[in-house]
């Protein structure tokens, strides 16, 4: 059964109880100790909206005050051991919830069958995977697939939001994000086959303030009561997704992969990072051998790591000698060559003609 308290007051309960004790609970201890206390109730507190919630683009301290009296669903009596699962924390209508991370608590691994999202806006937190421990620092994203071993502990200063979104229906969701070529929609393609595996994303986003209220939008749609809610919901995290890709593509991490089916995975990876991907820089990533990788590369690809880097480097020069104005010379650092004189060498041995002539017989004039 669900009994409700608010963010704000669930919070003060875990920092006086650690003021007080010189410990901290987990969240599972505390929603327990306040339901044998009798400090849960069973219907969600009416929420007051003012100008901050209406727009949260604005004013991060107050809006988060005005999160503070939101009311916060619990579970009394769930065993960690046993697993969470989607509908522990997922509303029956929704495929989607956001939450805002609680602090002042101490370490839980589990493992749940949903994939979760935790965004840092500020401060920073220890995330654990596995055997695992590191610092997200703010603007870092961490996608978590489903049956990952984890946990997530926030500062006293930080504000995190996590994401989750059901496995079961992720299909349905997110229909058109997960049919694209790209690499987050790759990775989730990967978590929902049969053979996934505990596995995480990690991106870094310089600058939050557009990620930001997407994330905030989606965390007050879960708190509409209205048919239209889930589906705006879903919207909100499908331009989260975009705008990552638009703008953090290339500062994705893995914590593993197993190549399978899926090999578009690691090619998208190429194609974002090949202006100075080594060999040797992608087998560490992707924790292969490099002979191992370039067997696994010439089976998916037909050609070997340097023919391919090479024809991504001169398909990118082509687009950019038919598309813009730019100099030979800015045209070969974009395309990951230090020297002008080394790219239209690499250049006319593909083509047969130099950079310059291609331009003057292949450039679209309309542009």
């Amino acid at each position: 059964m669900v009994y409700y308290t608010t963010y704000g007051a669930f919070e003060h309960q875990l920092k006086e109880y650690s003021l007080r004790t010189g410990r901290q609970m987990q969240i599972q201890e505390m929603t327990d100790y306040l339901f044998l206390k009798h400090m849960l109730v069973k219907k969600p507190m009416k929420i007051v909206s003012n100008q901050t919630t209406e727009y949260p683009d604005r004013m991060d301290e107050q809006f988060e005050k005005q999160i503070d009296m939101f009311p916060l669903a619990l579970h009394p009596h769930i065993v960690f051991s046993s697993g969470l699962m989607e509908s522990n924390f997922i509303p029956s209508n929704r495929d989607v919830f956001v939450m805002r991370r609680l602090r002042f608590t101490r370490l839980a691994m589990h493992v749940h069958n949903y994939f979760e999202i935790n965004f840092v806006i500020s401060g920073n937190c220890i995330f654990y995977f596995e055997q695992e421990e590191k610092i997200l620092n703010k603007g870092e994203i961490c996608i978590l697939s489903p049956y990952s071993n984890h946990d997530l502990i926030a500062s006293e200063d930080s504000v995190v939001y996590s994401v989750i979104i059901r496995k079961s229906t992720f299909h349905r969701a997110f229909f058109s994000f997960i049919s694209q070529n790209n690499l987050l929609s790759c990775f989730f393609r990967s978590e929902l086959s049969e053979d996934a595996h505990p596995n995480y994303l990690l991106l870094y986003a310089s600058n939050i303030l557009p990620l930001t209220p997407l994330i905030r939008n989606a965390f007050l749609e879960c708190y509409e009561d209205d048919a239209f809610s889930n589906y705006n919901c879903i919207y909100w995290i499908q331009l989260f997704f975009s705008h990552l890709l638009r703008c953090y593509s290339s500062a994705i991490q893995f914590y593993n992969y197993q190549f399978g089916t899926d090999f578009p995975l690691i090619l998208q990876y190429i194609k974002h990072n090949y202006q100075t991907l080594t060999l040797s820089s992608l087998a560490e990533f992707f924790h292969y051998s490099k002979p191992h990788l370039s067997t696994l590369i010439k089976q998916n690809i037909g050609c070997n790591f340097t023919t391919l880097i090479r024809q991504l480097r001169m398909a990118d020069a082509v687009s950019y000698l038919q598309n813009t104005h730019m100099k030979i010379s800015e045209i070969a650092a974009c395309v990951g060559y230090h020297s002008s004189d080394h790219f239209s060498r690499v250049f006319r041995s593909a083509y047969h003609i130099s950079p310059q002539e291609y331009r003057k017989r292949n450039q679209v004039r309309d542009f």
